[in-house]
């Protein structure tokens, strides 16, 4: 199954200003690129590449004061299955964990592990079988608990706040369900891109970037996604990191005001 991804978001700078930009494939998926990234900026400037911490294809640049465009379009090769399901996935014990994942153990931005959510884990998951189905129930949970919103996001909203405000959008589900597996020693890590509505209902609603996330079980990492709840096909990763405020699409360090959103996934 081929799938045509692409994007198109402007902003109004009020100054000339650097930005970073996570706005190209993950390297994961250079194999299965068949018609190849097309990224523009205009007006046009120069973009240096670089690769981050968590192994994230980056950009950076300098853009000038007005209205700026940038624009990708590719063709990817997608299995055309669902998220890949192994019920016997075994957790890993920490001292066990290769180092470089320890660090999705641990509190991060939007991911409170050391608070009331920890507690809260313990109490709700003790009883589950470690591995598989005490991911499942986190997103069981997650899914039940919050009422998605899309007139309710708010782009400083926490794990925490979250849970007690039982609203949000994917972002939010995510990073609950992310910290109440950490808080169960689980290690689990964020995850944005492209998800169309494949093998699903269309929404009616504008697609936007998808979020969702992966944990390390039996020596690996898998996807697992508390909006959704079920098995989805066609996610074509972006970017990982340990939340949100590793993954921003575009950083501008200068004032800017959004205009014009428009992502796309579309079978071809």
């Amino acid at each position: 199954m081929l799938l045509q991804v692409n994007f198109e978001i402007s902003f109004t700078f009020h100054e000339a200003s650097p930005v970073v930009l996570l706005t190209f494939l993950h390297p994961s998926r250079d194999p299965t690129v068949r018609n190849p990234e097309r990224f523009s900026i205009e007006p046009s400037v120069p973009v240096t590449r670089f690769v981050d911490n968590f192994g994230n294809r980056c950009g950076r640049a300098v853009v000038p004061p007005g209205m700026v465009v940038f624009r990708n379009q590719a063709v990817v090769e997608d299995s055309g299955l669902p998220d890949l399901q192994v019920p016997d996935a075994q957790q890993v014990q920490i001292q066990d964990l290769p180092d470089y994942v320890l660090q999705f153990l641990l509190p991060s931005r939007y991911c409170e592990v050391d608070s009331e959510l920890k507690e809260l884990a313990w109490s709700l998951f003790k009883g589950t079988q470690p591995g598989w189905a005490r991911v499942q129930a986190v997103c069981d949970f997650a899914f039940r608990h919050i009422r998605f919103d899309y007139q309710q996001a708010r782009p400083t909203r926490t794990a925490l706040e979250a849970y007690r405000e039982r609203v949000g959008v994917c972002r939010d589900y995510m990073h609950l369900a992310i910290t109440l597996c950490r808080c169960l020693n689980i290690p689990a890590r964020y995850c944005t891109g492209y998800l169309g509505d494949i093998g699903v209902p269309a929404q009616p609603s504008p697609m936007d970037f998808s979020a969702w996330f992966e944990v390390f079980l039996g020596g690996q990492w898998y996807s697992f996604d508390a909006r959704n709840n079920i098995p989805r096909i066609g996610r074509v990763l972006m970017a990982r990191g340990r939340d949100a405020a590793d993954v921003a699409i575009t950083t501008a360090f200068g004032t800017s005001q959004l205009q014009l959103f428009h992502v796309g996934t579309d079978v071809v």
